[in-house]
């Protein structure tokens, strides 16, 4: 008995020492030393890279689940690390969350001089890339530029028509490396390029401008041009001549630079996780570590994202390929030149959770798989693989795209802060990606875009997106597009290609997208944009406040309990066998068709604000069961869009659905996070004389209603839209309307009252200006009013 328990107890010392060692840890701080093995934290080791090192020689002679611990400090990272499938099972973390920051910066030394009219000088060692980014006590520094510095102004902070004019041009001495910011012609993205020489004119010579896959000449306005010594001329402008190795700065009142931490970023990537077809790098966790200081990556190599107007470089801070069960959270990512996160070809059951992520160059979280896995993929909008050559099997070739991945309660925000054509979650060539409780505003173009039907399945639910398109135009908070196999640039051709083979939408977006639960909001675009071509979507519980939802071209799309505040549905250029659902919908404007075929397999059962929109709709034969009335929230002022037990959309078969669940949802994230402004409701908001009044871009406005505000303004009968009141700073007021106004037409439309207004404004928005006719003074003038 005795030699029996004496055998168990060995036996279970044997497991329990065979247990322990397979968590390996390892210590690093910045004070630490990489003599030492880093098994404790008081003999940790300097640097990750040695630290890496040290595991690997623990890990050869057992199986491991293992952690490098970072200790509090700054992390300077004098290269990418690269992580493969050699490691195993590794979590990077924070020892103690919120004390670890890791840079791929260098701080600058030396003693700066005063050079002239306020401008310092740094002679240093480094090279510093045109493409990198400055930091004086952690704070962003700007590259000497023209026009210089204004938040307020609504591309480029700060643009003019002049960047590089020949007169602008010859005041430099040495205009070889400017570098040219611009817009797309029709604002749907950006261009960056490098001035290479000047021509005999005076002309730039410029080279780049491929990061747009809708080519177009630069926007005659929207452009902006740096690296340029001449215009360091402002606080925070800095400039590298590294043919004299002198960083020239003009430092702020009171700004010491000798006693200050002056960073200059000189990696593009932090990390890099690379696995092999055969051997996929698995389970490289990050957890709880603050991440900055990358270089901007603008003028990298770029691809396009099939026929899809997005051109990318596929690259990050951090960059997954070819990886499985890998992490990152609790993380907070920050000053980031290019992209933040990119997972990039085969990757598989990939979290992003719990992060911060905000003031990134370029998108905040890309899953983007290889045109290899595509069937007869083409990669231009005038492209396309002639019918009787295209391959004719469903779904993906081959495997190298992301699947079954989670973006979960992050808070993102002011991203594409130097790139346009940028998104908060960029979706391209991948298979069920959900994207879920994550809080993103404060973009240029989308909070989330899918750029094509390949391969579908994913889940778009609970985000709260909102202050979007604030740079662009023509699109919305979340957009899509479909320009997959079946479709093509000749709509004719497209046609008959789709009424020959109704299936064919199916072959690339084999699973069906859904859009739900969420709260949208686009004032320049729309709420939902369903692009070219997007096809098999579900769309509903969707709470859209201001720009609606638009069904371009397509195949396949049912949308149904969904609302529309001071909106309402866009179905654009559908062809007849659309398969197109849109039911049981509150909407507060008629719908906004544009050059239909046919009105799809059902349009019906939805809430119209008034009998005129009704009638309107039942004249192209829908809405046959449809019915008008006040919808009758419960709330509106604090957005709760929940109707009341007497609401007439119950009748149709409207449900509630929750007003609680948007956005992020970890209370530290929640707690610092924006909401989006809830607009006023047409119908409800009232002035103090109780005639009917909204805001409108910061205005007040009403219908004109009686005979004496028709003779007040000189108008030939009793309609038109007075302007009450025009507040300082508003688009109203940039615009030029002024209190007194009348509005009578706007879009080269008659405008009788405001909710003919607010139809032409909403059709219209999406292009970012608006015209608008308004009798003043008893005499029409013509305004433009600018959306942004």
């Amino acid at each position: 008995m005795v030699v029996s328990r004496l055998f168990y107890v060995v036996l279970l010392l044997f497991f329990f020492n065979a247990f322990t060692s397979k968590s390996q840890q390892v210590f690093v701080s910045p004070s630490g030393n990489d003599k030492y093995d880093g098994r404790t934290k008081d003999a940790p080791k300097k640097s990750i890279e040695s630290a890496l090192e040290q595991l690997q020689k623990q890990i050869k002679t057992s199986e491991n689940t293992s952690r490098i611990s970072l200790l509090p400090g700054t992390y300077y990272l004098e290269k990418t690390i690269k992580l493969g499938p050699e490691l195993g099972p590794v979590t990077f973390e924070a020892y103690e969350p919120g004390t670890v920051t890791v840079k791929g910066s260098q701080v600058l030394t030396g003693k700066w001089k005063v050079y002239q009219g306020g401008v310092t000088k740094l002679k240093t060692k480094v090279d510093i890339s045109p493409y990198a980014q400055l930091y004086v006590h952690g704070k962003q520094q700007h590259l000497a530029r023209y026009p210089n510095i204004d938040s307020a102004a609504s591309h480029f902070n700060g643009y003019a028509a002049d960047a590089i004019s020949p007169k602008r041009v010859s005041q430099w001495e040495h205009p070889e490396g400017a570098i040219v910011h611009a817009m797309h012609k029709g604002e749907w993205g950006d261009f960056y390029y490098e001035v290479e020489s000047v021509d005999q004119d005076g002309n730039p010579v410029l080279k780049g401008g491929h990061q747009n896959n809708r080519p177009s000449p630069m926007h005659e306005k929207y452009r902006m041009v740096e690296n340029v010594f001449e215009e360091l001329d402002e606080s925070g402008e800095w400039y590298f001549d590294s043919k004299k190795s002198t960083l020239y700065f003009y430092p702020f009142d009171n700004m010491d630079l000798n006693n200050s931490t002056v960073e200059v970023t000189m990696l593009d990537q932090l990390f890099f996780i690379k696995g092999t077809d055969d051997n996929p790098a698995k389970q490289i966790n990050f957890k709880g570590i603050k991440m900055e200081q990358t270089n901007r990556t603008f003028m990298k190599e770029y691809e396009p994202l099939l026929r899809s107007d997005w051109m990318i470089h596929s690259a990050g801070a951090i960059r997954f390929e070819n990886a499985e069960n890998c992490s990152i959270t609790d993380c907070e990512l920050t000053n980031l030149g290019g992209n933040a996160i990119f997972f990039s070809g085969y990757n598989r059951n990939m979290t992003v959770r719990g992060n911060h992520i905000y003031g990134i160059g370029a998108s905040a979280i890309c899953f983007v798989g290889l045109p290899s896995a595509v069937r007869s993929p083409s990669f231009n909008y005038k492209e396309f693989v002639p019918l009787q050559d295209i391959d004719t099997e469903k779904g993906p070739k081959t495997h190298e795209y992301p699947s079954e991945c989670l973006v979960d309660d992050n808070l993102i925000h002011n991203t594409g802060q130097t790139e346009i054509q940028t998104a908060g979650v960029e979706i391209s060539m991948a298979m069920d990606i959900t994207v879920r409780h994550n809080s993103i505003y404060d973009v240029p173009r989308a909070g989330i875009n899918v750029s094509e039907g390949t391969w579908g399945g994913h889940v778009i639910e609970f985000n709260d997106v909102f202050n979007t398109v604030l740079q662009s135009s023509d699109h919305g908070a979340f957009n899509s597009w479909g320009r997959d196999r079946f479709w093509h640039p000749n709509r004719k051709t497209m046609d008959q290609i789709t009424t020959d083979n109704p299936e064919m939408p199916y072959w690339d977006a084999i699973h069906t997208t859904v859009i739900r639960n969420n709260r949208m909001r686009c004032d320049h675009g729309w709420d939902i944009d369903l692009d070219d071509g997007s096809s098999n979507y579900h769309l509903y519980n969707n709470l859209c406040l201001n720009g609606g939802i638009k069904l371009r071209e397509g195949f396949y799309r049912t949308v149904e309990n969904n609302i529309m505040v001071n909106n309402g549905f866009h179905p654009h250029v559908w062809f007849k066998n659309s398969g197109d659902v849109f039911r049981r919908n509150i909407v507060m404007t008629g719908h906004q068709d544009i050059r239909l075929q046919g009105w799809g397999k059902e349009v019906d059962y939805n809430l119209f604000p008034n009998k005129e929109a009704l009638e309107k709709a039942q004249q192209n034969g829908t809405d046959e069961h449809s019915l008008f009335g006040d919808a009758k929230f419960v709330d509106p002022v604090y957005a709760d869009f929940r109707v009341q037990g007497n609401s007439p959309a119950l009748k149709l078969g409207f449900r509630n659905f929750s007003m609680q669940q948007f956005g992020v949802q970890k209370p530290s994230l929640k707690k610092i996070a924006k909401t989006p402004d809830i607009p006023p409701l047409m119908m409800y908001a009232m002035d103090f004389s109780g005639n009917k009044s909204i805001k409108w871009l910061g205005a007040d406005i009403k219908d004109i209603e009686t005979m004496g505000e028709r003779s007040a303004a000189g108008l030939s009968d009793v309609s038109g839209v007075l302007v009450l009141k025009v507040s300082d700073g508003s688009l109203a007021k940039k615009g030029g309307l002024q209190a007194g106004d009348v509005i009578i037409q706007s879009a080269g439309s008659v405008v009788k009252n405001v909710a003919d207004l607010m139809i032409a404004y909403q059709g219209n928005n999406w292009k970012g200006k608006l015209n608008i006719r308004v009798v003043r003074n008893q005499k029409e003038e013509d305004i433009i009013l600018i959306l942004k």
